[in-house]
């Protein structure tokens, strides 16, 4: 009879612990990447008041005959399965579809969380701003002018430099792709008495010295007379300055020096498409493929050289492929245009803004319209996943059942995308606690019931000797 007491006391006992686990759930229904927890119980030990005996010749088998002694608490578990998505608009709220964690660093603690609410703190540094927990994973490296990005190394804090510069740049190659028109005379003046066109173009790009500052490039194309696809190109950096810029061509690896020539040729194939380019001296550009030269001018307002020369820059004028189309100059029977595909250098520019792509690749945006990769926020996967330990703080660690982190980019390994502007929900349905919350109202009620009946038993039992 003592019996069912204790196994009304386990059940009043484990469906307490299961009210406990449902109480957390609810209290953490707007709890942003909250995982809901479980609770299941089974029966424990059984007395046997009789063994099973095996079938004879005789008479059959015989059941076992046992008592249990209640029930215990199973497992609580950690069911990860993915929240609604809120829609937040900020930048740095990131939410993961799919497995995995953000990592963070707490003091040099490794920490996992679903919970994407990060931003900045006053050093740029990407943290948790409830905790100041740091996200975790990879600063880009500059090499050769370009941002890499080396997910192979270990992680490291992300920091955003917001106001940060971004160097000015000096222009290497200028990329030309006009349009010189074939209608326009081979002679200054029209026999027929029409309308007279004017047989010059020019076109005018913006270059940049090694300071940053703005300088015109324009090249002014005349027709060659006497000759039908041919055009003389003559090259001005700075045309309307009051101090010469002494720019200078040349075909080679040698840089143009000051005060050489200004004007090469333009050649073009019966199709209108480049056919080469050459100088007075009879060098030709194309043989290779690819119609260049290097352009040099005087850059105003920089220190001499130690000769006392001025300092000079110089780029490379492309003026695209033999036989192109899209990327090149053509001479066809349309409008000239004043079509310049484009240049590398900029001037120096401040981190204005920043972006998160689903792979986790943060891009800065500069005033000066360049981007550039900052870094990439890592993410680990578990083999169990179920296996985390729960620290608070919406945090959650290695545990000897979890397995090692497997820390990556997104999208790597089973890895979810990242989202960005966007936040992870808690996955507690109320419907389900609210329940759950009946049904283990009802399972304490019934112990409870069990205990009384039982002091019931007892009490009959202690006034047979009246």
């Amino acid at each position: 009879m003592m019996r069912s007491l204790f196994a009304g006391v386990s059940g009043l006992q484990n469906h307490q612990t299961r009210m406990d686990v449902i109480g957390n759930n609810i209290a953490n229904i707007n709890t942003t990447g909250f995982k809901r927890g479980r609770v299941n119980f089974q029966d424990i030990y059984y007395q046997q008041l009789q063994g099973a005996a095996r079938p004879t010749e005789t008479i059959g088998g015989v059941n076992p005959k046992e008592v249990g002694l209640g029930m215990s608490i199973a497992s609580i578990d950690t069911l990860h399965i993915q929240g609604s998505l809120q829609v937040t608009g900020n930048q740095t709220d990131l939410a993961i579809t799919g497995n995995g964690f953000f990592v963070l660093d707490d003091a040099g603690t490794q920490l996992f969380t679903r919970a994407g609410a990060f931003s900045l703190d006053a050093d740029g540094i990407m943290v948790n701003p409830a905790n100041g927990m740091k996200v975790m994973g990879w600063m880009a490296t500059e090499i050769g002018g370009r941002s890499i990005l080396d997910v192979s190394r270990p992680i490291e804090q992300l920091e955003i430099p917001i106001g940060g510069k971004d160097a000015a740049a000096a222009t290497t190659m200028v990329q030309f792709a006009c349009n010189l028109d074939k209608r326009i005379p081979l002679l200054p003046e029209n026999p027929t008495g029409d309308q007279i066109i004017d047989s010059t173009w020019s076109t005018t790009i913006k270059i940049y010295d090694s300071f940053g500052e703005q300088h015109d490039m324009q090249v002014e194309f005349t027709r060659v007379a006497d000759t039908a696809n041919s055009w003389n190109a003559t090259v001005t950096v700075n045309p309307q300055s009051d101090v010469p810029t002494n720019t200078s061509i040349g075909f080679g690896e040698e840089a143009p020096a000051a005060g050489g020539p200004q004007t090469f040729i333009v050649n073009f194939s019966n199709n209108g498409t480049l056919l080469s380019a050459e100088d007075g001296a009879g060098n030709v550009s194309g043989a290779s493929g690819q119609v260049t030269m290097n352009i040099a001018f005087d850059v105003p307002n920089a220190t001499p050289n130690e000769d006392g020369t001025p300092l000079r820059q110089e780029f490379v004028l492309n003026l695209g492929q033999v036989g192109g189309l899209s990327n090149s100059i053509t001479q066809y029977a349309q409008q000239s245009s004043s079509k310049a595909v484009g240049q590398d250098g900029r001037t120096m520019g401040y981190l204005e803004n920043f972006k998160i792509d689903s792979s986790g690749v943060i891009t800065g945006v500069y005033s000066n319209g360049t981007t550039r990769t900052i870094g990439q926020v890592a993410m680990a996967s578990f083999p169990n996943q179920g296996g985390l330990e729960k620290v608070g703080d919406n945090a959650f660690r290695v545990s000897n059942n979890s397995g090692i982190a497997n820390i990556g980019p997104s999208g790597v390994a089973g890895k979810g995308k990242i989202m960005a502007g966007t936040l992870e929900m808690s996955n507690v349905d109320m419907a389900d606690q609210f329940v759950d919350m009946i049904v283990t109202q009802r399972g304490f009620q019934a112990n409870s019931k069990t205990i009384q009946t039982a002091d019931q038993l007892l009490q009959e039992l202690l006034t047979l000797k009246r």
